[in-house]
């Protein structure tokens, strides 16, 4: 797209309504952050442009002047050639492409290599861009490209839901002066359009239908409530979000129609503007048998659906229902329509909200490989997310087989060799995961690279790494080698290691108590120094089980931890021999808080007892 003509305006125009100015924006840093981590690059840039400027709210990689500025000329900028063309710029070595070869940004800034994806508003004008930087050329690879691209499209949305936030305010203040000319009603105005604030806090589809029914139900008084939203899978199909607490039996029976069909609540989503039903005879001249059939089984009388604005059409419908005729003024109609700004935002936010956890959590599942199988071992693992869908966590375990050091850390897996591994690293968001990915592909290579090296010299090269590397993950793990016994303890398993401030692993042996393995040393964090790791042995007989877990299965509010692991313990002692994908539910339904606040995860292992002599 083009930055000459009228365009120009129109784009200029969006770019202030975004808000962002040549300053740091925590939204914005965010995207760098993540490009730059996520691509592997040591500049990413979230770069908007001005008529004559180039602005970095979000910038990771660059050094003064420009990092103190957060601004260039336009001749410093390659991410203008995006914005006047529309489309991704992606180039191996900007010194050989002749649009860009005399950049004063390959000289003063260290640009070689340049991937950058338009950032766009909702009427398809180009603010500017999402790059990434490398200061060598670059053969960009199509996951590079393909990630540069989503977070792009994450990075405009958040841009629309801010145009569309700041445009909404400019509408709610004339909404509030159209109402103190009416002052009858100034009181029901200034309470609803304050209280319509607290939307601003949720995150949740649920929570946003509830927050919006209690702050309607005292003033307006209505007997229902409802919200459909307009299904984001291009299939033009409304979908209610349904009461779960059965309440109105009507939404489950109907929760799904066709935006073209004949509901108010569809032709007010359809036709973007508020429809009105006064009475059950107009429903049935002007709408559908199954809408009247729902509004009866409502007991309704009268009703208002109101459109939820989007950045381009509707995000749906908010309908409001009374038991007896409701006449809409003009003051009540100024007060829905505000109420369903505010709404609307707060569906954008939740959507928003649940599209990247839900990408969140496919990549922490992806993560958690399926356990090996290994003779003379039993191995279960499971993992519970938080009950709180906007948290995703860094927790994780893994178990593959090792290279004998007698083989000489060949890549063939002898069969006598374990790696174990639980591990939490800090954090509920996108970065705790990638980070998560990080330290447990790490750790799985420091196996490799130094075979029969043990648990505590992984551990120590993956925080070597860590810090050189300037990665900035830090957590707790524990960390264990598990190695066959030779005669005469054939059937036993000598297991060996290391805990980074990570909640002890919990033991059950035969013909001895259950306990904690609670020998441990410090947590790993960037920078923070401490003794060396130390390792520690035991010898785990035919019919020993052992737990690893994260923290979410023993802290919780109101939960004593030292009482949860206690209860894990004798559990673990009452159900050894339980099944072990059995015995990992048992534990997860009855240590835990009820609505933990954090993921759980759990791997057990278990050292078959040995048969009769004579046993296949």
């Amino acid at each position: 797209m083009s930055g000459d003509g009228d365009g120009d305006g129109g784009r200029l125009g969006a770019l202030r309504e975004t808000g962002l100015t040549a300053a740091s924006d925590a939204g914005m840093e965010r995207f760098a952050r993540l490009a730059a981590e996520l691509v592997g690059v040591p500049v990413a840039l979230v770069s908007l442009l001005e008529s004559a400027r180039q602005i970095l709210p979000g910038m990771v990689g660059l050094a003064d002047p420009w990092a103190e500025s957060r601004e260039t000329p336009l001749t410093h900028s390659l991410c203008r050639h995006v914005v006047a063309e529309g489309r991704p710029l992606v180039l191996a070595d900007a010194r050989e492409d002749t649009r860009t070869c005399a950049s004063l940004a390959i000289a003063d800034l260290g640009v070689v290599g340049y991937a950058g994806m338009p950032l766009t508003d909702g009427d398809g004008h180009v603010l500017g861009s999402l790059c990434a930087i490398d200061t060598q050329p670059r053969q960009w690879t199509e996951l590079d490209l393909g990630l540069l691209e989503d977070l792009a499209a994450a990075c405009s949305a958040e841009l629309r839901l801010r145009i569309v936030s700041r445009q909404r305010e400019h509408a709610v203040g004339e909404a509030e002066a159209n109402a103190r000319a009416y002052r009858s009603s100034l009181d029901r105005s200034q309470l609803l359009l304050s209280a319509a604030a607290a939307l601003a806090d949720t995150t949740v589809l649920a929570e946003v239908r509830q927050t919006v029914r209690d702050l309607v139900t005292s003033d307006l008084k209505p007997v229902y409530v409802g919200l459909v939203l307009v299904d984001n899978t291009g299939t033009s199909r409304l979908r209610r979000l349904v009461d779960e607490t059965g309440s109105a039996p009507m939404e489950r029976a109907h929760e799904t129609y066709g935006l073209d069909s004949g509901w108010p609540t569809a032709r007010a989503a359809r036709e973007n503007r508020t429809i009105t039903v006064t009475s059950e005879a107009e429903l049935r001249r002007d709408y559908a048998p199954e809408a009247v059939a729902a509004f009866n089984s409502l007991g309704l009388s009268s009703a208002v659906c109101v459109p939820l604005p989007g950045t381009v059409l509707p995000l749906g419908t908010l309908v409001l229902g009374w038991d007896e005729a409701h006449e809409i003024d003009i003051v009540e109609q100024a007060l829905l329509a505000s109420l369903a700004g505010y709404t609307a935002r707060a569906v954008e936010q939740a959507l928003f909200v649940e599209n990247r956890v839900t990408a969140a959590r496919q990549m922490q599942e992806a993560m958690l490989t399926d356990l090996p199988e290994v003779a003379g071992v039993e191995l279960a693992a499971l993992y519970r997310p938080a009950a709180a869908t906007d948290l995703v966590g860094g927790d994780w375990y893994d178990a593959y087989p090792l290279p004998s050091a007698a083989q000489g850390g060949e890549d063939t897996a002898g069969p006598d060799e374990l790696a174990l591994s639980i591990g939490d690293i800090t954090g509920h968001d996108l970065r705790a995961v990638t980070l998560m990915g990080q330290i447990r592909s790490m750790l799985r290579q420091a196996d490799l690279d130094h075979p029969g090296g043990g648990p505590a010299r992984a551990v120590t090269a993956v925080e070597h790494a860590n810090n050189r590397l300037r990665i900035g993950a830090s957590g707790t793990l524990v960390h264990a080698n598990l190695r066959r016994c030779p005669a005469p303890l054939e059937g036993s398993w000598e297991l060996t290691w290391t805990n980074a401030g990570h909640p002890p692993p919990l033991i059950a042996a035969p013909d001895a108590p259950a306990g904690l393995l609670d020998e441990h040393g410090m947590m790993f964090f960037p920078g923070l120094a401490g003794p060396a790791r130390t390792e520690n042995r035991i010898t785990l007989a035919p019919g020993s089980a052992l737990l690893l877990y994260t923290d979410g299965l023993v802290e919780g509010a109101g939960k004593d931890m030292d009482e949860a692991i206690n209860l894990a313990v004798r559990i673990l002692a009452d159900h050894a021999q339980q099944p072990l994908s059995e015995l990992l539910a048992s534990i997860v339904d009855q240590v835990p808080s009820p609505d933990p606040g954090d993921d759980i995860a759990l791997l057990a292992l278990r050292i078959p007892r040995l048969g009769p002599p004579g046993d296949a």
